[in-house]
């Protein structure tokens, strides 16, 4: 089974807490779970994807995008996905 993706663009300093929030989350799911934070300004890779990202921003198997955020939504995000599989072929 692939694992979930979860990715997050931080886009500022104010966002650095929703990195930390998103590495807990997936942490309890460690072994189904991938996380990948981009900084804008220092990573690229991220634009490509999804084009310029100007409010911080988590994206889940690179279709389900989150840009208003909260502790409470990122876990339930997280749990949901990890629930429902990558999302590719489960």
């Amino acid at each position: 089974m692939a694992k979930v993706q979860v990715e997050f663009i931080n886009t500022c300093p104010c966002c650095d807490e929703y990195g930390r929030i998103i590495q807990a989350a997936a942490a309890k799911h460690a072994d189904k779970v991938e996380v990948k934070l981009y900084r804008a300004g220092q990573d690229f890779d991220y634009v490509r994807k999804y084009g310029t990202v100007t409010k911080g921003t988590m994206i889940i198997n690179g279709r389900k995008k989150f840009d208003t955020l909260s502790g409470e939504i990122i876990e339930k995000a997280i749990e949901d996905a990890v629930k429902e599989g990558c999302g590719c072929c489960c």
